[in-house]
């Protein structure tokens, strides 16, 4: 399972590394989801956003509220909504998903 910013979703203005790193992530979920399942191992894609973290403190109030208004649903995640994908992915109840790429994001990647 690969769990990465969903940043890597859409490009990022003057982020070319970063970018060109998360969009190969992608590809070898997806090359290895192909590659693995007929040996019965699922490789699936978590994106979290923006989460509150220790990781995301060190932001200005102003820098974190801007990050904000580009969320739809307006708010942080927590990391246990991301826990509960990781945890659903992990169980049967997702056995017949291989290849998936699920945002946990508020909707910023909408």
């Amino acid at each position: 399972m690969n769990i990465s910013s969903s940043a890597g979703m859409r490009g990022t203005p003057g982020a070319f590394a970063y970018s060109a790193t998360k969009w190969a992530v992608r590809g070898m979920s997806r090359a290895a989801a192909i590659s693995l399942a007929r040996r019965k191992i699922r490789v699936n894609s978590v994106y979290p956003g923006l989460i509150d973290t220790d990781m995301v403190k060190f932001r200005s109030p102003e820098e974190t509220e801007k990050r904000l208004s580009r969320v739809p649903m307006r708010r942080m995640g927590t990391s246990d909504e991301v826990a509960a994908i990781v945890i659903f992915l992990l169980s049967d109840d997702s056995a017949y998903m291989t290849g998936a790429e699920i945002t946990v994001d508020g909707g910023a990647t909408l």
